[in-house]
């Protein structure tokens, strides 16, 4: 008898697709590896604007902003869930379809279609260029980032060439980010930037972090990013040889579990995400404040019959 997949398992093997069919959900059209589904985490949804791509075992939400590997989903469908508790519920929705390990190679051959041709410092594309300057963080950016250049082949082999901006993980990794797009080319894991010894702070993704980065450039604490909720454990694992540790997770149900679940494991630990009260993340924050009108001179605005 099969055993069930456990967390990493899942994530390396278990279907999205799959998945979502024990849920109730079929997608609406499907276009190569892509199934497009109206989306399951929005109730406004009426274009298909969910994608999932199970070769590579990740999903995407284009009307949120949000996509991840399977266990990511489960954060977003089952937000008053514990990370454990959203595991045991893909287990027990997936049956019979997830527990078979055969069922979807591993991630190694899953990611075979895409090929970086070519990385080059930021400022040389426009688009990615203006992207990082509309999320407010292109100045500060330019020592973590880079330009990616690759292609990914569909099913008649035809090759397509992308681009975005790359954000390097520590198994070589690259997350991507443009305007349209989310993801991860290779392997998930934690990016991890060495500063102070004893004190860190820690990032849901790399936007975050560089918007923290930006008002806070010169403070020295080492930076640990999860580059994903799923890799929690490995965070919390890397923040436990700090004395001092910030926490900046997402204002939603996922960043609040992962937050009690960082406080329960590292009860010293502060979480400072009341410095962007009233938005999502940091990077919410940071691009409305930039966005904000500025306020008018203050000679401008004398009371009637004022004069100087």
């Amino acid at each position: 008898m099969s055993t069930l997949l456990n967390a990493r398992e899942l994530k390396e093997q278990a279907s999205i697709v799959d998945l979502l069919a024990r849920l109730g959900y079929q997608p609406v059209k499907k276009s190569g590896k892509e199934h497009f589904y109206l989306s399951m985490l929005r109730d406004s949804d009426t274009q298909p604007s969910m994608s999932v791509n199970d070769q590579l075992g990740v999903w995407f939400d284009h009307g949120s902003g949000k996509g991840g590997n399977i266990i990511d989903f489960g954060l977003a469908y089952w937000p008053g869930s514990t990370f454990n508790e959203v595991v045991g519920k893909i287990q027990s929705a997936a049956e019979p379809h997830l527990l078979q390990r055969t069922l979807r190679p591993r991630r190694p051959v899953k990611v075979r279609n895409y090929a970086i041709e070519e990385i080059k410092d930021l400022g040389t594309h426009p688009a990615i260029t203006n992207y990082l300057k509309n999320r407010g963080v292109f100045d500060v950016a330019k020592a973590h980032l880079s330009e990616i250049y690759y292609v990914v082949e569909d099913d008649k082999g035809l090759r397509k060439p992308f681009f975005a901006a790359g954000w390097k993980n520590e198994t070589g990794s690259w997350e991507v980010r443009n305007k349209y797009f989310k993801g991860c080319l290779g392997n998930k894991a934690i990016t991890f930037i060495p500063g102070d010894l004893k004190r860190a702070a820690v990032f849901e993704g790399f936007l975050d972090c560089l918007s923290w980065l930006k008002e806070n450039e010169n403070t020295g604490e080492s930076l640990i990013v999860l580059n994903t909720l799923t890799l929690i454990h490995e965070g919390i694992a890397r923040a436990k040889q700090f004395s001092s540790i910030d926490i900046y997770f997402d204002h939603d149900p996922a960043g609040h579990h992962a937050t009690k679940d960082f406080l329960t494991a590292l009860p010293y630990a502060t979480d400072r995400s009341a410095i962007y009260k009233g938005y999502n993340d940091y990077n919410d924050k940071l691009v409305a404040h930039m966005n904000r009108p500025p306020l008018n001179d203050p000679f401008e605005r004398k009371p009637k019959g004022f004069s100087y």
